[in-house]
C-alpha cells in the first residue's frame, strides 16, 4: 500500500500528511514518527554493542559509544556504493539465516507443533503480551511505511494508466517475496530456539543462556552447525544487520524531515543525531543494567513502535482507501475490509495492554493513596489522549484531493501542459533521488 501511495500519487507519505492535515496534527505526526526512528535506532545500538562484545570482549557499555563512530565509517564507505555496501551485508544476514535453517536440521522441532504455533494464536506465561507487541513493533516498524512510500519516487514509472498499474504489481511482488524470506528467517530462528532449549541433554550453561535468552547469548543455539565459530559468525550478522537498518532509519528520516518540515540536513549529520538520541538511555541502561538490562531496553524500544504504528498506519489506510487520492487505483473493499481488520486488532491489542499493564501497576506498587489517584488521573489521561489521537485520524474525512500521475485521455494531459502542472508527474522525482545516501563519483561525472 504504501508503494502504491507513492507510485499512483507521486507524494510520500508524509508530504501527503502535511497536505491533509492542520498544523498542530502534523506537527503531532512529525514527532511521533521521529521518536519511532530513534526507537528503531536503539535496538540497533545495543546490537552493535552486543555484537563488539561477541567479537573482541568489549563491555557493553563501551561497545555502545564505539556505535557512534560505526555510524561515521558506514557513511564513509558508502561512497564507494550503496548498493554494493548493502548487498554485502544483505549476504551476512543471509549466511547467517542459512545456518539457523541448517540448525532446523539438527534440533529437528516438531512439524506439528511448529504449524500450531503458526495458526494457533497463544499468549502463554508471565509477560506473553508485552513480547507479542514488542515482535510487532520490531517487525512492523512505523518508518517503513513513509520510507516505503518515498523509495519507489526515485525510480522510474511510466505515466500511463497501464504502466502504474504495472509497476503496482511489480511492488507488490517484490514485498511479498521479501516478507516471504523474513518470514522464513522468523520461522527457522523461532522453532531452532524453541526446540534447543527444550532439548533434554543441553548441558548446565546452555540450560542458563535459555532461562534469559537475549541477543548475547543467542549464538550457542548454532553450534551444532558452526561449533565455536557461532559466536563470532552470529557477532558478525549482528554487527550487519544493525548496520543495514542505520540505512534504512537515515533514509526514513531524511522523507520523514523533508515531508513533514521541507527540510532536509545532510545524512551524516541527519544519522550521528539520532544514533546520538539513542546512545543516551542505551549507555545509561547498558551502565545501570549491564547486558540483560541493555536486552530489556530492546524489548521496550520495539513496544514504543508497536504503540506509534498506528499513526502511520491509519494514514495510509486512509489514503489509500480514498477514491480523491488514488483514482481507479484505490484499494478495492475486500483489501479495506482485510487490513482495517488487522489495523484494528493491533490497535486494540495496544490498549488492552496499556490499560491492563496500567491498573496492574497501580494494583501491586506500594504507594500512598493519594500518589495512587494522582498517578491513576495522569495514566489514564494520557491512555484516553492517545485513544482520541487514533479516533481523531480514523474518523476525519479526507479533504485534499491528490492529482493522479496517469491521465486517463489526451485532453487531461493537454489540460495539465496547459496549466503547467506537468512538472509534479516527473518520476524519478529529482529531490528524492538527491536525497539517497552518497556514492562515489567518477571524474567524468566531475566534469
Amino acid at each position: 500500500m504504501a508503494a502504491n501511495l507513492g507510485v499512483v500519487t507521486g507524494m510520500h507519505l508524509a508530504e501527503h500528511c502535511k497536505a491533509e492535515y492542520s498544523r498542530v496534527p502534523n506537527f503531532i505526526l512529525w514527532v511521533i514518527a521521529e521518536i519511532a526512528i530513534v526507537a528503531c535506532d536503539i535496538p540497533e545500538v545495543i546490537g552493535t554493542a552486543f555484537a563488539l562484545n561477541m567479537l573482541f570482549n568489549i563491555p557493553v557499555w563501551v561497545g555502545v559509544l564505539l556505535t557512534g563512530f560505526s555510524t561515521l565509517i558506514l557513511l564513509a564507505l558508502q561512497q564507494y556504493g550503496v548498493r554494493k555496501l548493502e548487498f554485502f551485508i544483505a549476504f551476512l544476514v543471509f549466511t547467517i539465516a542459512g545456518c539457523f535453517m541448517a540448525e532446523l536440521g539438527y534440533a529437528k522441532p516438531v512439524a506439528k507443533e511448529v504449524v500450531a504455533g503458526l495458526f494457533v494464536p497463544k499468549l502463554q506465561g508471565h509477560g506473553a503480551t508485552g513480547l507479542a507487541i514488542s515482535l510487532l513493533g520490531a517487525m512492523v516498524m512505523p518508518h517503513n511505511l513513509f520510507l516505503h512510500s518515498a523509495l519507489v519516487l526515485s525510480r522510474k514509472i511510466p505515466r500511463s494508466v497501464r504502466g502504474i498499474k504495472e509497476a503496482c504489481r511489480f511492488y507488490m511482488i517484490e514485498s511479498a517475496f521479501a516478507l516471504t524470506v523474513a518470514f522464513l528467517i522468523n520461522i527457522s530462528v523461532i522453532s531452532v530456539s524453541g526446540a534447543v532449549c527444550n532439548s533434554s541433554n543441553l548441558s548446565v550453561e546452555d540450560q542458563n543462556s535459555c532461562q534469559d535468552l537475549d541477543l548475547n547469548k543467542a549464538s550457542f543455539l548454532l553450534r551444532n552447525v558452526l561449533g565455536k565459530w557461532s559466536s563470532k559468525l552470529f557477532a558478525i550478522a549482528l554487527l550487519a544487520s544493525g548496520q543495514s537498518s542505520t540505512i534504512t532509519g537515515t533514509y526514513a528520516g531524511q522523507y520523514v524531515m523533508q515531508g513533514f518540515l521541507d527540510l532536509r540536513l545532510k545524512s551524516w549529520i541527519r544519522n550521528l543525531l539520532t544514533r546520538c538520541l539513542a546512545i543516551v538511555p542505551s549507555l545509561i541502561v547498558a551502565l545501570i543494567g549491564g547486558s540483560a538490562g541493555a536486552g530489556e531496553l530492546i524489548i521496550i524500544a520495539s513496544m514504543i513502535l508497536s504503540f506509534e504504528l498506528p499513526f502511520a498506519l491509519i494514514p495510509l489506510l486512509k489514503f489509500t482507501s480514498s477514491k480523491i487520492k488514488m483514482g481507479e487505483h484505490v484499494n478495492s473493499i475486500s483489501i479495506s475490509a482485510v487490513t482495517w481488520i488487522i489495523g484494528s486488532l493491533i490497535m486494540g491489542i495496544n490498549i488492552y495492554y496499556l490499560l491492563t499493564s496500567f491498573v496492574k501497576l497501580l494494583l501491586h506498587v506500594h504507594l500512598k493513596i493519594v500518589t495512587k489517584v494522582f498517578l491513576g488521573i495522569l495514566g489514564f489521561s494520557g491512555v484516553a489522549l492517545y485513544m482520541g489521537g487514533i479516533a481523531y485520524l480514523v474518523f476525519r474525512k479526507n479533504k485534499k484531493t491528490t492529482h493522479i500521475l496517469a491521465f486517463r485521455t489526451l485532453e487531461e494531459q493537454q489540460v495539465a501542459n496547459e496549466q503547467g502542472d506537468i512538472s509534479i508527474y516527473s518520476l524519478p522525482r529529482e529531490d528524492i533521488v538527491s536525497m539517497q545516501l552518497p556514492q562515489k563519483r567518477s571524474p567524468a561525472e566531475i566534469d
